[in-house]
């Protein structure tokens, strides 16, 4: 389905309109056409998008265009579910205000940093606050901020941020914002916690679905490996080495394995380094940084460190482990085949299990995985029971 409306139809200002050029921002999103003039008009909306779709954009937007300047109230709150997609938030946000007259102020805190530096950010007055549950909770707790004039909130990733334990807290939060006038849920899926947190707190909401099948879709090669259980190290070399990557991502299951594969690489040659929840928050925060300006040529992650990876151009992604859940494969691949550019995903399989849970994971999403092996030469090429043959690669 074709985008028909321009930015400027929406209703998005001047001042955004050229930030969005700026950026090189053309026409809006199927998720930022469908909730940018609901939210605008202050109505309640609950979107249920894929990663990759411009969701930031589209809560972001019109958050910004209620923001009154002249006043130094509080008046935006978004929660996610890690610091790294705070973080990313916050950037977004920041990079759609340089035309304003006024100075609209975001201020970003998470737990994991030192608690001084944000009780600075807090008493220079933020219009703006993204946060995760638990540090907002800390900083309402110690008087740092006060929650009773915003007037807009945002739940993104509702899913993960309810489903890694934040049920409570978010409820609490939303309780203590006396004078909300709409509230937005963003999420890949609309879980059964998504749906209680929706009836609890929107009235009249706005539904929005946009569907992988959409033009949102990323354009992504996939593929599968079969390889032993003991060679897949040997194999994710035979990839990185290949030269045909700059930047990659590789997930793993388990802290342990992130670790370990982290320093593998790295004995072998190659930069790499890792995110996972045993990683200090400077040094994650170091590692983003250096991944984002493509000095980092391999980040290695589990599903719950790599919330809030959001970068253009990364080349692949390489599941090193088969994901538990349906729903990790589709954002772990995500993260490659951005901003209409092509993308290539490779799954290592080493064992029947896998396999079987990889089948399932395809049969979910729809998505066509070719399975591949590597010939006696090192070269990928289409497994044996695969038809239909995509070009040879060598690896």
């Amino acid at each position: 389905m074709e985008t028909t409306k321009t930015f400027r139809e929406l209703g998005v200002s001047e001042e955004i309109l050229r930030a969005l050029e700026k950026k090189g921002v053309g026409l809006p999103t199927k998720v930022q056409e469908e909730a940018i003039p609901p939210l605008l008009e202050w109505k309640d909306v609950i979107a249920k998008a894929p990663t990759g779709t411009g969701k930031t954009f589209a809560f972001g937007i019109p958050m910004i265009e209620h923001i009154d300047a002249s006043s130094d109230d509080l008046q935006g709150l978004i929660l996610a579910p890690t610091r790294e997609l705070a973080l990313q938030i916050g950037d977004e946000l920041n990079g759609l205000l340089p035309y304003y007259n006024q100075t609209i102020r975001v201020t970003v805190v998470y737990g994991g940093q030192r608690m001084e530096p944000q009780i600075k950010a807090l008493a220079r007055h933020p219009h703006i606050v993204v946060a995760t549950p638990g540090r907002l909770t800390d900083h309402y707790n110690r008087k740092n901020l006060r929650l009773d004039k915003i007037k807009t909130v945002i739940l993104d990733e509702a899913d993960r941020m309810l489903d890694m334990g934040f049920f409570d807290d978010v409820t609490k939060i939303l309780n203590k914002i006396k004078n909300r006038v709409n509230l937005g849920l963003f999420s890949a899926t609309i879980s059964q916690e998504v749906m209680t947190v929706s009836w609890m707190y929107q009235r009249d909401e706005v539904e929005i679905t946009v569907n992988p099948t959409e033009e949102s879709k990323p354009d992504i090669d996939q593929y599968s490996i079969t390889v032993p259980r003991l060679e897949k190290e040997e194999a994710m070399l035979r990839i990185l080495r290949s030269g045909a990557f700059e930047r990659v991502i590789v997930f793993c299951n388990t802290k342990v394995m992130c670790q370990r594969l982290s320093d593998d690489l790295r004995r072998a040659g190659i930069q790499a380094n890792c995110l996972h929840g045993d990683i200090k928050q400077a040094t994650r925060e170091k590692t983003m940084a250096a991944f984002r300006k493509g000095k980092l040529p391999v980040l290695i992650a589990t599903d719950v460190a790599s919330r809030g990876i959001d970068v253009d151009d990364v080349d692949g992604v390489i599941n090193y482990d088969v994901p538990d859940e349906n729903e990790y494969y589709i954002h772990r691949i995500g993260r490659t085949g951005r901003a209409r550019k092509k993308g290539i995903s490779f799954t290592l399989i080493g064992s029947f299990p896998e396999k079987a849970k990889l089948d399932e994971i395809a049969k979910f999403s729809g998505f066509t995985i070719v399975p591949m092996v590597f010939d006696e030469y090192g070269c990928l090429m289409p497994a044996p029971a695969e038809e239909k043959h995509p070009p040879r690669r060598k690896f």
